[in-house]
């Protein structure tokens, strides 16, 4: 996969994308990662990317000649843009699924009170948030967004059952609890079941662990219907 960023802080991107498992994706061939500075199509001298919003109003705006260049000059035949916003739609582990199906992906990072609409209207394929809240920097977002997609790309987990058996996997639940040796520690132990060494006893108990966080902890991820038949609520 290949995947461009548009952003005015590129060591925002690049420092924890060339780190642990992102940086072994690039090693590997399976991700191709390009950061473009928004700064190198800025305007003048001082190259300028903002000015105040029309209409008034604080803050200010990324201004439409800049950031249009920089598309211009990204390599984009069959390639997905996506704006960075928290005006976007909520991102889901299904989102991550869909992307990273995609060859192409070129993420664009706002910053300030975000980005002139006409370069919205004319170059974004959809706009993606990760919650209610604002960030100062949406390559914050875009970095939380590629690690999620790239992780799911063949290869890139030394386990591939890693992606699967995990929170917001093919079950939709979180995931059970963890344990590793020792099988005691400060008093606490391991649940039994899992030194048995019977996987079939061990999966029943994990799913019902999964289950009943998953109640606790995110009830919004399960519905009920008929009662009493747990049902997952897949979401996109």
């Amino acid at each position: 996969m290949r995947v461009d960023v548009v952003t005015l802080f590129p060591e925002i991107v690049t420092v924890p994308m060339g780190a642990s498992i992102m940086g072994r994706a690039q090693e590997k061939g399976a991700l191709e990662l390009h950061v473009h500075d928004l700064r190198e199509h800025g305007l003048g001298k001082h190259r300028h990317v903002d000015d105040t919003p029309y209409g008034g109003g604080q803050g200010m705006v990324i201004r439409p000649e800049p950031m249009w260049a920089a598309l211009e000059a990204v390599d984009r035949p069959q390639a997905r843009v996506i704006l960075m916003s928290p005006a976007g739609k909520p991102f889901t582990q299904a989102s991550a699924q869909r992307l990273a199906k995609e060859e192409h992906l070129i993420f664009i990072s706002g910053h300030y009170e975000g980005i002139d609409q006409r370069v919205i209207d004319h170059w974004v394929d959809e706009e993606i948030s990760l919650g209610d809240y604002v960030l100062t920097n949406g390559a914050i977002a875009a970095v939380v967004v590629m690690d999620a997609i790239v992780r799911l790309l063949p290869g890139v987990l030394g386990d591939e059952m890693s992606a699967v058996e995990e929170s917001f996997g093919e079950n939709g639940l979180l995931e059970a609890p963890q344990y590793t040796k020792p099988a005691e520690f400060a008093g606490l132990k391991v649940p039994d079941i899992l030194l048995g060494g019977n996987h079939a006893k061990i999966a029943a108990w994990r799913h019902e662990q999964a289950l009943e966080r998953t109640r606790q902890v995110r009830p919004d991820l399960l519905i009920t219907d008929p009662p009493d038949a747990a049902i997952i609520q897949r979401r996109v």
